[in-house]
């Protein structure tokens, strides 16, 4: 943990989000700045900063749960498929490892890497990360 990390605060709780995976090593939140609404951004517990710090034991628990979230974010949010990404250092906002799975439906306008940005409207970033983690427990 990085006291002056935004991420690692939200894994202690010290920091405010909207949980929808908690797990022995990868903690799930939604984006407060999604592409679309269920944008869920996937963080290992352990502070790492790029994907090559990332050791090979926790691979596994960081993909896999990109698998289920990706599942999880088409069968309880409906969308048709998912946009699963990676930044490296440049257009990091946040320097601790993160991998963005991002609902996607066909004509939604997402073009290339443009990744325009959308808010919540109060208490509607619960209700989607409802949806998400009933999707998980199935």
């Amino acid at each position: 943990m990085t006291d002056d990390c935004l991420f690692c605060q939200i894994i202690a709780g010290t920091v405010d989000a909207t949980i929808v995976l908690e797990e022995e090593h990868v903690v799930g939140f939604l984006d407060v700045r999604p592409v679309f609404k269920g944008h869920v951004l996937l963080v290992p517990r352990e502070h790492l900063v790029t994907l090559a710090d990332l050791p090979e034991r926790l691979m596994v628990p960081l993909f896999g749960a990109a698998q289920r979230v990706g599942n999880a974010i088409t069968s309880g949010l409906g969308a048709q498929g998912t946009f699963v990404a990676m930044n490296n250092v440049v257009s990091q906002s946040v320097a601790h490892l993160h991998v963005h799975v991002v609902p996607r439906t066909k004509g939604d306008g997402l073009r290339g890497f443009f990744w325009p940005r959308t808010k919540y409207v109060e208490g509607e970033a619960e209700e989607y990360a409802a949806k998400i983690r009933a999707a998980l427990s199935h």
